[in-house]
């Protein structure tokens, strides 16, 4: 996708199509990394999500994306991939106590996982993700806690860490950010926040995708901008 110098150190990076992996991919960027996007098909109910991570991709200037199918759907027990509810209309103080439905088991895992070997083959020093523990819906999986614990596993399960003693490196770089920082943050780096997709539940309108407004990720994600001085770009139901 990009003409990136060779020389330039090589990393992996998460893109769902979420505004929070565009800006960690735009990051990665400005860091001077030539980047390489990894996105999961992983039985997601809302294809447009897959849409999104094609453009992100694209308009930041990943050297190439690969998307990776891995079936969650066959395991359900989320919103996300199963016939549940999405939670909707949840007040602020709600939203981060306990894990919601929309959380997808031991999903950043499985992610992370199919990352690592991705790294090894491109010849990837680090991997970098946009999760977020500051205003986020609950996951497990988007603490500083899970991002240490997996950085010791990766350095155990690479032959790049185990046989010549240079671990890849995870980077959260919004980790501790709330998401009004990281709508700024992005502003900083040029990311085309119109280009991402947020929305748990969206409606299809014709030929367009509108976001609900009333999920737990639009409402962290109208917020960010709300508090920023900033509008959002996408398009509300």
């Amino acid at each position: 996708m990009d003409s990136s110098s060779s020389s330039e150190p090589r990393a992996v990076c998460l893109v769902s199509g979420g505004m929070d992996s565009a800006v960690a991919l735009a990051h990665a960027r400005a860091a001077g990394f030539a980047t390489f996007a990894l996105t999961v098909a992983y039985g997601q109910r809302h294809v447009c999500e897959l849409d999104a991570a094609a453009r992100v991709a694209r308009a930041l200037g990943a050297r190439e994306q690969r998307v990776v199918s891995v079936d969650l759907r066959a395991l359900g027990g989320s919103a996300l991939t199963d016939e549940l509810a999405v939670p909707k209309d949840r007040a602020g103080h709600e939203i981060g106590r306990g894990v919601p439905t929309t959380y997808v088991p031991a999903r950043n895992t499985v992610f992370l996982a199919i990352a690592l070997g991705y790294a090894e083959v491109v010849g990837a020093r680090a991997i970098f993700l946009g999760i977020n523990a500051i205003d986020y819906s609950g996951y497990p999986d988007c603490r500083p806690e899970f991002l240490a614990a997996f950085q010791k596993l990766a350095t155990l399960a690479t032959a790049a860490g185990a046989e010549r003693g240079e671990p890849l490196e995870l980077h959260a770089p919004l980790v501790l950010l709330s998401k009004r920082e990281i709508v700024l943050r992005g502003r900083e780096l040029g990311v085309d926040f119109a280009l991402t997709h947020s929305c748990y539940d969206p409606q299809l309108r014709g030929e367009r995708w509108l976001s609900c407004g009333r999920c737990d990720a639009c409402q962290l994600r109208l917020e960010g901008f709300r508090a920023a001085g900033l509008v959002d770009p996408l398009e509300y139901a």
